[in-house]
């Protein structure tokens, strides 16, 4: 099959679209013929090698966290899933990934795929979705009516975020770029503020109950932005390289927040998206070949939005 791969880690160059043995499913995995999957910023980060302590890879390694496709063989012990079922998934981060034609995924991790969106289309939700859950509901632990502040909300977590605490009942402000406001104002959020014009400390006008940081900030804007906090409030970093500032005195909690594969919160953000409650943005389609480029063009700067990798059909 044909497979994207690293054998050393790198920059983009390091890449690879290379012909490799098509994958066996062992004990309570399952092969998946790949649809789609995705580009997400953490793996530049596992390319460049700057995650080999918490993500220790065998090399050569496929990327691809995200997957969406169709099951075509079921390993010993599988039993509630079946060939021919359509399936989305966050795959393990130390195994080889999606973007190839086939990937072997452990069956306890997949969901049925939603049917309101194009199967490929699908990809887009599985990291992202459940990092902007957990990172409302069981770290921060939103409730209806309050004040949720999403540091960089532009990207594709931020996205679901602006949905879903809306959903729940939370005043939404976000910051983004130009580029990103009208999907932001199209997602919900009450307030949105231009990072690159104002300076959103001065521009929050009350405390608010939940600080969800999302973007790479300078250390005294992510303390300021903190203080806007107010006392018994939290601040959730998803952003692992940056810890969250935490205010012991005024009982300000930190969580450094790592996302984590839950089947039942995918199927619930499945169920949202089949009834018409949650949109799954997808910024651009590229063929598989092309995923060096998309590398490369994070590493520049000049991504924007959701990235779905197509796998050849044929």
């Amino acid at each position: 099959m044909k497979a994207i791969r690293f054998h050393e880690y790198g920059d983009p160059t390091v890449l690879r679209h290379e012909e490799v043995d098509e994958p066996v499913a062992g004990p309570g995995q399952v092969r998946v013929r790949v649809a789609a999957t995705t580009f997400n910023s953490v793996d530049g980060t596992i390319r460049a090698g700057l995650m080999q302590g918490p993500m220790p890879l065998t090399l050569p390694h496929v990327p691809g966290l995200d997957v969406a496709g169709t099951i075509d063989a079921l390993g010993e012990g599988v039993r509630d899933l079946a060939v021919g079922d359509q399936v989305i998934g966050f795959l393990p981060f130390v195994v080889d990934g999606a973007s190839a034609e086939y990937v072997v995924a452990p069956a306890e991790i997949l969901a049925p795929a939603p049917t309101a969106v194009p199967l490929a289309d699908a990809a887009a939700l599985p990291l992202v979705g459940l990092t902007a859950w957990q990172a409302l509901f069981d770290h921060a632990e939103l409730k209806p009516g309050q004040r949720l502040l999403i540091s960089g909300a532009g990207g594709a977590v931020g996205g679901y975020a602006v949905q879903l605490a809306k959903a729940a009942g939370a005043y939404v402000i976000a910051t983004g770029s130009p580029r990103s406001s009208r999907n932001l104002a199209a997602a919900g959020a009450d307030e949105i503020i231009d990072h690159t014009t104002t300076a959103v400390a001065a521009a929050v006008t009350a405390p608010d109950d939940v600080l969800l940081n999302l973007a790479p900030l300078d250390p005294d804007e992510f303390t300021a932005l903190a203080a806007l906090v107010r006392d018994g409030g939290v601040v959730v970093s998803a952003t692992v390289w940056m810890p969250a500032p935490a205010d012991e005195e005024r009982g300000v909690r930190a969580i450094d927040m790592c996302v984590r594969s839950d089947v039942a919160q995918l199927s619930e953000l499945v169920a949202r998206v089949d009834r018409g409650e949650l949109t799954v943005d997808v910024a651009e389609r590229v063929p598989l070949v092309d995923l060096p480029q998309v590398h490369a063009r994070a590493a520049a700067g000049t991504l924007a939005g959701k990235i779905v990798v197509l796998t050849p059909t044929t």
